[in-house]
């Protein structure tokens, strides 16, 4: 049931065309995960510091906690679920996966979007790239180095 005030958007999810209605200060987190069920977006800091809510909005990294989702109106959203090919991990988040990138698994979300988006935009990044696009992205668990051997190994399969 909807309220008076609330906004009624349209927005492709993950390549499907979706139209729903957000509160005029509902995050796109929440309409994510509360509205469509894609959890794979987490709720870390909720201000934008830890990257665990990333998600790619017309193909740029973005916070999903710090974005209102009715600015997301006919604009592409992809969550981490998103990012599978034909059922499967995309090759990313396969080279996280076999490089033991993924620990325990709470920023591996932003973090495969990240990597995802940098390797679409240099599709040889050395390491010191692949550590940038790392920069807002909090892992308790590593000292990135798995992670960064992971985009490497994305790298070179995507290359080959």
């Amino acid at each position: 049931m909807t309220e008076s005030n609330d906004i009624p958007i349209r927005l492709t999810l993950n390549k499907s065309l979706k139209s729903v209605f957000c509160k005029p200060t509902e995050t796109l987190l929440s309409l994510l995960r509360d509205g469509f069920g894609l959890t794979g977006s987490k709720r870390g800091c909720n201000q934008g510091l830890c990257g665990a809510c990333t998600v790619l909005i017309d193909g740029k990294p973005m916070r999903s906690c710090l974005t209102i989702a009715a600015t997301c109106n006919g604009r592409d959203v992809v969550t981490v679920e998103g990012l599978l090919e034909n059922g499967k991990l995309s090759t990313m988040q396969q080279a996280l996966v076999d490089s033991g990138g993924v620990q325990c698994g709470f920023c591996t979300p932003g973090v495969a979007i990240a990597l995802t988006s940098l390797l679409r935009e240099d599709p040889k990044p050395d390491r010191t790239k692949i550590r940038e696009a790392l920069s807002g992205h909090l892992c308790r668990c590593s000292g990135y180095i798995k992670i960064v051997d992971a985009a490497e190994a994305a790298a070179e399969k995507a290359g080959s």
